[in-house]
């Protein structure tokens, strides 16, 4: 009995050993984002007029809860003088592409200068009394989701106006793979500034380095930069967001299959605005009946969305394998599926596929293999200059 004792006294602290040490290895090889590591850049505020770009996302954790950086950085005297927010507002709940106004947070009483209101670049009266921006907003890795278009014109302001920026880096959730057609000059807009894939497979901090260096700033300035990598980060890791990035992609889901299914935006087809599945089903009233329906209502994200109150025939892609490339097969087959082929692609489509091609590779029949293979030349030129900026294996 006394021998069993002293064996189970033994595997006990044998366990208790390992326990410790695997505990140990996990935290010293715990992803810090950039915003979690106020020592690397805190100096650089001291005594400075600072701005910071950010929303909702824009927090860190602190014993055991997630803390505003705009709190933390007041907590530690730094003088904030205003807040710049992207699309859907400092809190995140504007639809996408409304015009949001400027206002006053109510919990710090700082003024926040909205960058999709009035004007989408800070103007040179807001810079005026400025010394530093930070920029500290999660971005999703995709050419038309517009915060990379923030950057890049909150960089050109900064340049223009001789102050200083510094990106605080987070992961890309889609930084496991490169798809897409390439931008054309032509088809540039606010939902695509620069000429690079779909899908990108970068941070938004690499996206920074790679604008300045390029030389895609108007006049090709340069804009003082400093970026604050994230720690332990590697970008085949499958990083799950703390906060929904925007009102429409509420998962790690949704976020996989939004380079996909944005096509849709510009077509007749739902992708679940207005219900709780955003950018994870498809459907339309006019499809054959499905056993798979859903309803678009008025919500928060989706004040007026599409098919309002009508019953959609659709597909349910909740447990669709999680995508490594852009799914193609779904335009091609709603477009086939479509009663009405010669309206269904509306103005804006080219924009979100940066050419032309695209639509009319799928209106003639082409099947997913082939138009991806015209795509290849452009990827692989990408992938060459992309190589000179990234921080991350």
């Amino acid at each position: 009995m006394k021998l069993n004792i002293i064996k189970f006294k033994s595997t006990f602290f044998l366990i208790l050993i390992c326990f410790s040490y695997l505990s140990f290895s996990q935290n010293k090889d715990q992803l810090s984002l950039g915003a979690d590591q106020i020592e690397l850049f805190i100096d650089d505020l001291k005594g400075k007029n600072v701005a910071i770009v950010a929303n909702q996302t824009s927090k860190i954790k602190s014993d055991y809860k997630y803390v505003h950086i705009i709190d933390s950085l007041l907590s530690l005297n730094i003088n904030i003088k205003k807040v710049f927010s992207p699309e859907h507002g400092f809190r995140g709940i504007a639809d996408a592409g409304e015009k949001v106004e400027d206002g006053i947070d109510l919990k710090t009483g700082l003024p926040i200068i909205s960058l999709h209101g009035s004007n989408k670049k800070p103007t040179t009266d807001q810079m005026k009394d400025i010394d530093i921006i930070i920029f500290d907003i999660q971005d999703v890795g995709v050419r038309f989701y517009t915060y990379i278009s923030t950057l890049h014109l909150v960089m050109e302001a900064v340049a223009e106006s001789n102050k200083r920026l510094i990106i605080l880096d987070r992961p890309n959730p889609n930084g496991h793979y490169i798809d897409g057609p390439i931008l054309e000059d032509k088809f540039k807009s606010f939902v695509g500034m620069h000429p690079v894939p779909i899908v990108h497979g970068m941070t938004i901090g690499e996206f920074g380095i790679m604008i300045n260096n390029e030389g895609w700033l108007k006049n090709k300035i340069n804009c003082d930069l400093k970026v604050i990598p994230i720690k332990n980060y590697e970008r085949t890791i499958i990083y799950n967001l703390p906060v929904k990035p925007s009102p429409n992609l509420p998962n790690k889901t949704s976020i996989n299959l939004y380079p996909s299914l944005c096509f849709f935006e510009q077509t007749p087809i739902s992708i679940g605005r207005g219900t709780e599945m955003q950018f994870q089903i498809m459907g339309n009233p006019n499809w054959e009946k499905t056993d798979f329906k859903f309803i678009p209502r008025s919500m928060s994200g989706a004040k007026s969305p599409k098919h309002l109150n009508k019953i959609c025939n659709g597909i349910d892609l909740r447990n669709h394998t999680y995508l490594n490339e852009i799914n193609l097969e779904w335009i091609i087959y709603a477009y086939n599926k479509s009663k009405n082929k010669s309206s269904f692609f509306r103005s804006g489509f080219n924009r979100l596929a940066g050419n032309d091609k695209l639509q009319n590779q799928i209106i003639n029949g082409i099947n997913e293999e082939e138009i991806k293979l015209s795509w290849k030349k452009g990827i692989e030129k990408f992938k060459t200059i992309r190589s000179k900026y990234l921080l991350y294996n």
